[in-house]
């Protein structure tokens, strides 16, 4: 059930009035290289500001998750969400998912790590697996990586012939185009640290106990990819950043930052649904007066 909602913190804290879609929105001409990793768009504020802004609109964003389920099964709404976060590795998708994620009621939200192919995913077409795990009307559903690993790691490995990587491109937008079409809005983000970062987080974790079991020997061996995945995420980032789905780029080397602009991201979405409770479909006054009666 969602909270009462608090009152705000001072305006340090706030947003400022620009949009975060309109700030980290990927379009025509839009450069990867060119980004400021440790920029934070849309917010004026310190590290201790974006905390408590991320604090401050957590009721805001249960009551809306609520709104939305409540209406899937009090009413006939098929609206649902599709959050796909990806990023390099180290790159916050874990605290996304238990700092903004994580804020919101269990019940109206399902979230998928994507892991290596099995057997059986590689014998169907990339997307299968995809489709097998789309939200149910009224759900949050999150993607910790996605379809995009097909036209990503299969590319900087040669994993697939590249022509073969070449057309999930528009196989993707057509996809992506098809689930909007059937009411699923989707939110596509990509957190995006630089390889500086990378190496201090995945330094900080050989350095405690604590977060051995976090790391993992190949990240190592990614970073010799570097320029190769970034080179596939600007392809990616032009070619399937469409009108129905675009793409939004989430400097990320402050965590906090990160957090606070998926929380935002995410909640100035599901404030353009105009969300709103089912009506009973029962006469209130009379259930009331039955209810005296008992």
């Amino acid at each position: 059930m969602a909270k009462k909602s608090k009152k705000k913190s001072d305006k340090g804290s706030q947003p400022s009035a620009t949009p975060f879609t309109d700030a980290l929105k990927v379009s025509e001409g839009f450069v990867l290289a060119d980004l400021d990793t440790r920029a934070t768009p849309a917010f004026d504020g310190k590290k201790k500001d974006g905390q408590a802004a991320l604090a401050d609109y957590d009721d805001e964003l249960s009551t809306l998750q609520e709104k939305m389920y409540a209406a899937s099964v009090g009413g006939d709404s098929r609206r649902r969400v599709l959050l796909v976060v990806q990023g390099m590795d180290t790159s916050g998708k874990g605290g996304i998912m238990r700092h903004v994620v994580g804020l919101v009621d269990p019940q109206g939200v399902e979230i998928t790590a994507f892991k290596q192919p099995t057997a059986e995913e590689l014998s169907h077409p990339f997307l299968w697996r995809i489709r097998k795990r789309l939200p149910e009307p009224g759900i949050i559903g999150v993607f910790d990586r996605s379809h995009y690993e097909d036209v990503l790691i299969v590319r900087v490995h040669d994993l697939v012939p590249p022509q073969q990587w070449a057309r999930r491109y528009s196989t993707i937008n057509d996809f992506e185009q098809g689930l909007v079409d059937d009411e699923v809005t989707v939110i596509k983000v990509m957190l995006h640290i630089s390889s500086g970062e990378q190496k201090d987080r995945l330094a900080r974790r050989l350095d405690r106990d604590d977060k051995h079991w976090k790391f993992n020997p190949g990240d190592i061996d990614e970073r010799k990819h570097w320029p190769a995945y970034q080179e596939a995420y600007q392809e990616a980032l032009e070619r399937c950043s469409t009108d129905a789905a675009p793409w939004f780029v989430v400097p990320a080397d402050r965590r906090w930052y990160a957090r606070l602009a998926v929380q935002q991201l995410l909640l100035e979405h599901l404030r353009a649904l105009d969300l709103g409770w089912p009506k009973a479909d029962f006469d209130v006054e009379h259930e009331k007066e039955r209810l005296a009666r008992t």
